[in-house]
């Protein structure tokens, strides 16, 4: 059952050290939601240099917490100061309402829980895609 509802794809980029994990998010994206994973990365470093060059267009990155090398939250926290401004989501195992402070509070969009919020994380990607562009969840608590 897919949620497209758009022709926009979302040219996503996606940060999770676990290869299983992002190859099955992968999957589950591009068939069911109109993203384009245009590049990953398994470590914090990578993520950050990817994300710094210019000539990467993208309009989602989602984020794991715990990485190979570094954190998502070190994500969050370089890619504020970053020239080009990125939507970005975290998806994790560890999304405790805790977790989800520190997400936000550090630029996150949305916080999803890998283990029973992929349909939220979906539809969210298929309201980006459709131009919806919802407003974060800090933005709608303030």
């Amino acid at each position: 059952m897919a949620l497209v509802r758009s022709t926009h794809m979302l040219n996503t980029y996606i940060v999770e050290d676990s290869p299983v994990i992002r190859e099955n998010l992968i999957a589950t994206l591009e068939e069911l939601v109109p993203v384009r994973v245009v590049g990953t990365a398994e470590d914090e470093t990578t993520a950050l240099q990817w994300l710094a060059e210019a000539d990467h267009p993208v309009d989602l990155v989602i984020v794991d917490i715990f990485l190979k090398r570094g954190s998502g939250l070190g994500v969050l926290r370089a890619a504020r100061a970053l020239a080009q401004r990125y939507r970005m989501v975290v998806l994790s195992n560890h999304a405790t309402p805790d977790m989800r402070r520190k997400c936000l509070a550090l630029g996150a969009d949305r916080v999803f829980d890998k283990s029973n919020e992929i349909e939220a994380l979906m539809q969210y990607c298929d309201q980006l895609a459709a131009g919806e562009c919802p407003r974060s969840v800090a933005e709608t608590l303030a």
